[in-house]
């Protein structure tokens, strides 16, 4: 990047590179990062210059992707391309991290909207189609799985729903201390789940759902993407330990959050207190980062459910996911449990 005239916030710069992967070329603007003297900065790239001539943004291919279609992602060229600085030179990363926060919560939604929506197909398949003498959803193990499926989903969107409201309260310090690591956890987690979740969904229709003529393999397809966009699994469990260390507060205001649900479930207490033993070290803690975030997402969800779901969807919830029973796949929830009033839920909401 070089200044044209004057350097600092607000002022023209020229870019020249190469950039491997812009996501959604067909935008009007692109904040993009480029190297100045003092170092890797933010620059707001607009499609035209302010003379309205087309700015010198090439497009070199448009990538093959597995999924995701429909929003292009290309590979650009900038050869002297007009831009402005956002934030000071070399606080780049700094500055558009505000942007990368949003767009991570957009991911959270994104990939518990896939979740609801893979389970709204495996319901109707299995409400209409029968075998061994009844309809697939009267039969137990289907049952089990719908239920399971269910737990997940509405986990994932009362996680999604939480972060979102820190979100609109930033002037809120510890609102905006939640925010800050809770998106961070919310990513990791509910992204991860959403591929597991939707190829379940899948085999839920059996050899249909393999079909492109359903509407299957193209949620599968675009399952694993928020995972990766905006920071990948071991990027998202280093930013939980980069936020735990430069930023305390933030931890601190999720087990606040957590201590609303104190007592309420013996299970959620006994997980909390090993969290906070396994956070008291910091022995071996990369490799222990993603057992540590996703200890913490799991705990949220939990809490979460106590408090907003009825009682013996949040009992099933918390046994099946924090209990030593807890199984591999889904479809593996406990006889004892509100099979029924969990897939009522699915129906009614």
């Amino acid at each position: 990047a070089v200044p044209v005239g004057a350097r600092g916030p607000g002022e023209e710069y020229l870019l020249t590179g190469h950039k491997w992967f812009c996501s959604a070329p067909m935008s009007d603007a692109f904040l993009t990062l480029a190297q100045t003297d003092e170092g890797l900065s933010c620059f707001l790239v607009p499609r035209w210059r302010p003379d309205g001539t087309r700015n010198a943004i090439f497009i070199q291919r448009l990538k093959d992707k597995l999924g995701n279609k429909s929003n292009a992602s290309s590979e650009i060229e900038y050869l002297d391309t007009f831009s402005q600085l956002m934030g000071e030179e070399g606080a780049g990363v700094r500055t558009i991290i505000e942007m990368v926060r949003h767009t991570r919560l957009a991911c959270v939604a994104g990939s518990t909207s896939i979740m609801r929506q893979a389970l709204t197909q495996a319901i109707h398949h299995t409400r209409q189609r029968a075998a061994f003498g009844k309809l697939l959803y009267e039969q137990p193990l289907m049952r089990n799985v719908l239920a399971d499926l269910q737990l997940e989903c509405e986990a994932a969107t009362q996680l999604a729903a939480r972060v979102a409201r820190a979100f609109d309260r930033q002037d809120d310090p510890r609102e905006a201390a939640f925010a800050r690591l809770g998106v961070t956890l919310a990513k990791y987690f509910v992204c991860k789940r959403t591929p597991e979740l939707t190829y379940e969904a899948m085999e839920c229709l059996g050899g249909a759902g393999y079909v492109e003529e359903s509407m299957m393999p193209r949620l599968l397809r675009e399952s694993p993407l928020n995972s990766i966009w905006e920071g990948s699994g071991n990027v998202m469990c280093l930013d939980v330990l980069r936020a735990m260390q430069r930023e305390p507060e933030c931890v601190e205001a999720i087990f606040a959050e957590l201590a609303t649900t104190q007592g309420q479930h013996n299970l959620l207490d006994e997980h909390v207190a090993r969290l906070k033993t396994q956070l008291s070290s910091t022995q071996h803690i990369q490799l222990r980062a993603r057992h540590i975030t996703e200890g913490m997402a799991l705990a949220l969800q939990a809490s979460l459910m106590l408090r907003h779901a009825p009682t013996s969807v949040a009992e099933a919830f918390v046994q099946s996911r924090l209990g030593q029973a807890r199984g591999m796949t889904y479809g593996s929830l406990a006889a004892h449990l509100d099979i029924d009033g969990i897939l009522e839920r699915a129906l009614t909401r």
